[in-house]
């Protein structure tokens, strides 16, 4: 399977690792073009984050075994494009 996009739910502890520690632990998998880290939430101990990885080929074991390597914690998966092109997604007003 082609993983091109992935949104993970990820949360490290405050002090260590730093974004950009993290960041760069991912940006050395194979495949991995970009990635764009938004911290959403600051609380007493930890820090959660969305982290956006874009490449070619993406092995989603390889990318969760470089964030968990550098100390934080993949939670989940909250989207994935996948193909041989990227796709804008449409949201549905509910």
């Amino acid at each position: 399977m082609n993983i091109r996009q992935i949104l993970l739910d990820v949360d490290k502890a405050l002090e260590r690792p730093s974004v950009i520690e993290i960041a760069g632990a991912i940006e050395k998998v194979e495949g991995v073009e970009g990635v764009s880290i938004i911290v959403t939430e600051v609380d007493m101990e930890t820090v959660g984050m969305e982290i956006t990885i874009e490449g070619e080929n993406l092995i989603y074991d390889k990318l969760v075994n470089a964030i968990e390597n550098s100390g934080a914690v993949v939670h989940s998966v909250d989207q994935v494009a996948c193909g041989k092109r990227m796709i804008t997604p449409v949201r549905r007003i509910r």
